[in-house]
């Protein structure tokens, strides 16, 4: 059942909601009044609603809408984990006041982590629609220029080695075939333990890996062949368990049985992981492939792709590709999360498209870096009927390319153009969209998405501070 925040007052808290009410911080109520919005509640309401059949009238009391919405945007304000914000939270008059928990109790960090998920992509793209829409009838945005820039956000993985990605597939296996082991009768099933074999072996890569002599070569194999040897057993071995689990070979005890299935639903969902981690090793190491086809960069995060950004510091990024549509006073109109690592240049027709169904027309300015030239995707945008198209073009430029490119309005936008580059940084060190936190594709597109929305927040209350202090003389 839906929670609710109106609930009979404590006498406890008469005490300090005096100095409760003292406490002030001006972005939180500046947010605080943007967070009281009928639609952004119905939107919470809604998925909190569809966990269950009856989760709307039936069952215990959950967190309410108004609650959920504020705790969420705290968390990513603040850039904090699940636990940090159920600590602060107990911690912080400020905090509970801005959060509507008052003297109420606090939920647990991991019912924090399960209603947050309840939102979903689909349920963050609404609320980031409707947070647009919000600045839109604010007057915050106009839409008459548009900034467009793409950036990589890492997923929370390990860095991909073959050895670590092999290592991992043996833990996996293991602990699945451990927990099937544990529900059988009479003790029937036998697995071993290869942790500390497989941590040998990855010392004895990581040794082999410094040396460059033939010797060394050698060794750096011989121990990637003794790790595979391990793998491969323990891969056969979850294979026939398997198969003995689907013609009931196996007993398994009534009350272990629900523990079974979930083991057995892991063991098929990481099986052809592993298998690909296999053959992308013995390709690479054996065979010398460096480039193969479909590799597996995590067993946990499957989505992850390899970004090339051209960074001198950091040449290639382990996790997904996010375009950014920016427009006036800081605001993120639009985002996308790209599958794979696209060029830019097929990020900008997409990007025009979707600035054009949020506003309901084009910018008459819009503006991106040197990665997104093509002289289609100059035409594309002069065919739309957008006036001023800054695309810098690549290579040697024509005398007439270098007049076009020298004039006032070109230089200036790009002058304008150059300030996504802060934003992007802002969103990543402030707002922790640097390392997506969330698991799985669905848990990452939902963290990029928050990132985003509770910047657009923050900008949309300095926006309205500088619009109300803003002299008669301008």
């Amino acid at each position: 059942m839906i929670g609710s925040t109106t609930r009979q007052a404590s006498l406890f808290y008469f005490a300090f909601a005096k100095e409760v009410s003292a406490i002030k911080d001006i972005t939180l109520d500046e947010l605080d009044e943007l967070l009281q919005d009928g639609q952004l509640l119905e939107l919470t309401s809604e998925k909190l609603g569809g966990r269950c059949l009856r989760s709307k009238d039936f069952g215990r009391p959950s967190i309410a809408p108004d609650r959920l919405l504020r705790c969420v945007v705290l968390k990513h304000l603040k850039s904090w984990s699940f636990r940090e914000l159920e600590y602060e939270l107990r911690h912080s008059l400020l905090y509970r006041r801005f959060t509507r928990f008052f003297e109420d109790p606090i939920p647990d960090f991991s019912s924090f982590s399960r209603t947050f998920a309840l939102f979903g992509p689909e349920g963050t793209q609404q609320i980031h629609q409707r947070v647009i829409q919000k600045a839109k009838d604010n007057k915050c945005v106009r839409g008459r220029k548009l900034r467009i820039d793409t950036t990589a956000v890492e997923t929370n993985i390990h860095y991909p080695t073959d050895s670590s990605l092999l290592a991992d597939s043996l833990r996996v296996m293991t602990r699945g075939l451990k927990r099937i082991a544990a529900g059988c009768a009479d003790q029937s099933l036998k697995v071993v333990e290869h942790a500390r074999a497989a941590k040998y072996r990855l010392l004895e890569i990581c040794r082999a890996a410094k040396s460059f002599t033939k010797a060394g070569r050698d060794r750096f194999q011989s121990s990637y062949g003794k790790l595979l040897a391990l793998t491969c057993q323990v891969r056969r071995q979850a294979s026939q368990v398997l198969e003995d689990l689907s013609v009931q070979r196996l007993k398994i005890e009534g009350g272990h049985l629900i523990t079974v299935l979930q083991a057995e639903a892991q063991l098929r969902h990481y099986l052809p992981l592993v298998d690909k981690v296999v053959a992308q090793t013995q390709a690479r190491i054996f065979e010398g492939e460096t480039r193969h086809e479909g590799k597996v960069l995590s067993l946990f995060e499957e989505h992850t792709a390899i970004i090339c950004k051209g960074k001198p510091d950091k040449p290639n990024e382990f996790g997904r590709l996010v375009r950014l549509d920016e427009v006036e006073n800081g605001i993120i109109s639009g985002y996308s999360i790209a599958v794979g690592n696209p060029a830019d240049q097929q990020q900008w027709v997409p990007a025009l498209e979707n600035h054009r169904a949020t506003f309901g027309r084009v910018p008459k300015l819009a503006a991106a870096d040197r990665g997104f030239w093509s002289s289609e995707n100059e035409k594309s945008a002069l065919d739309l009927g957008i006036p001023q198209v800054v695309l810098p073009a690549t290579g040697r430029l024509s005398a007439k390319r270098a007049k076009h490119q020298k004039q006032r309005w070109f230089r200036q936008g790009q002058g304008w153009r150059a300030g996504v580059e802060p934003r992007i940084s802002t969103l990543k060190h402030q707002f922790g969209m640097k390392r997506a936190r969330y698991k799985g594709d669905a848990g990452f597109q939902r963290y990029v998405g928050w990132c985003i929305i509770v910047q657009d927040l923050v900008a949309m209350a300095r926006s309205g501070r500088k619009a109300k202090t803003k002299c008669r003389s301008g």
